[in-house]
C-alpha cells in the first residue's frame, strides 16, 4: 500500500471539503490553496486520526480551537461577530457536518496507511 505524505493528505481532505460544501449549499471562500494556518490545523487533525482519533473526536478538538480563539455559538457563521452554528456537541451536529468530519477520517485512512 502507497502511503502519503502528510501534506498530501492534507491537501485532498482540503479539496475534498471544499467539494462536499460547495455541494450541500454552503461554498467556502477558502482559497483553492489553504493558508498557513489552515494547512497546520489539518495536518494535525491528521496526526490526531492517525494516533486514533474518531470524527467526534476531531469535532471536539475544532470546537476547543474555535473557542479558545473567542469564537462562541451563533445561528449563523459570522467571522466578524466570531458566532459559528457547528460548535455544539456532535450528536447535535448536522448530518451534513457529521459527514465532513466522517469523509475527513475516511481520507486520512486511506491516504496516510492507517
Amino acid at each position: 500500500m502507497t502511503v502519503f505524505p502528510i501534506g498530501t493528505v492534507a491537501a485532498v481532505c482540503h479539496a475534498a471539503n471544499r467539494a462536499l460544501q460547495t455541494a450541500i449549499g454552503d461554498p467556502q471562500p477558502s482559497p483553492e490553496v489553504p493558508e498557513r494556518w489552515e494547512r497546520v490545523a489539518t495536518e494535525a487533525s491528521i496526526r490526531a486520526v492517525l494516533a486514533g482519533a474518531t470524527p467526534e473526536d476531531l469535532h471536539d478538538a475544532w470546537c476547543a480551537l474555535k473557542v479558545d480563539d473567542g469564537w462562541r455559538y451563533g445561528p449563523r457563521k459570522d467571522p466578524v461577530a466570531r458566532t459559528h452554528p457547528c460548535l455544539v456537541p456532535y450528536d447535535a451536529l448536522p448530518e451534513t457536518e457529521r459527514r465532513k468530519d466522517a469523509l475527513f477520517h475516511a481520507i486520512v485512512r486511506a491516504l496516510a496507511g492507517s
